[in-house]
This record gives C-alpha cells, structure tokens and sequence, in this order.
C-alpha cells in the first residue's frame, strides 16, 4: 500500500511538471504571436493611418493658404502697450518675436500699408 502511494505521488508530480512546461510553452508561443500581430497592424493600419491624416493636413493648409488675406493692421491704444524696452535686442521685440505674425507697435514688420 505503501508503495501505491508513492507511485501515484511521483506520477502526480511528474504530470505536474508536464503541465506546467506545457502552459509556459504555450504561453511563450502565445506572445511572439500577438507581438507578431500588433505588429503587422502597426505597420499595415496605423503607419498608413498617419500618412492619410498628414497629406489631409497639408492639403487643408495648402487651400487655406491660397484664400488667405492678412487683415489691415489697427493701431489700438490698449495692445502692444511698452511701458519700458524689453532687456535683449532692440528692446521692442518681444523673447520669441516672429515678424511675420506679431505686430510691433507701428505695425507689421516688412509690410507696406
């Protein structure tokens, strides 16, 4: 009797085992075959994706650019007030300037109106 028992422990033990390198395998084989998925649609449906919505883009810019007018500078009192110069360059541009959409106090940079 003694013997039975540790005959069904060992093979309880050794199915175990089986079991258990059986799911790990599975497990491994599971992974590399989702990686492999998300990668396939990574580059078939999302890479494409953001190409089409960067050429929409573009072309959206493109036809705004050609029906653009720039409106007329107004020299209102209450904006681009400069109580004292600002400490770099001429001391009337501000720290990241861009002339071609911020307006000085006289006007536009470049533009005759």
């Amino acid at each position: 009797m003694v013997s039975f028992g540790r005959i069904s422990q060992a093979l309880l033990r050794s199915s175990m085992i089986q079991t258990r390198q059986l799911s790990a395998s599975a497990a491994h084989s599971h992974g590399e075959q989702t990686a492999t998925t998300w990668k396939i649609l990574s580059f078939v449906v999302a890479l494409p994706g953001v190409a089409v919505c960067m050429l929409n883009m573009y072309l959206k810019m493109q036809q705004h650019a050609a029906h653009h007018v720039e409106p007329e500078f107004v020299p209102y009192s209450h904006l681009r007030i400069r109580s004292k110069r600002f400490p770099w360059g001429d001391g009337n541009k501000s720290l990241f300037h861009n002339p071609e959409v911020n307006a000085l106090p006289d006007g536009y940079e470049g533009r005759e109106e």
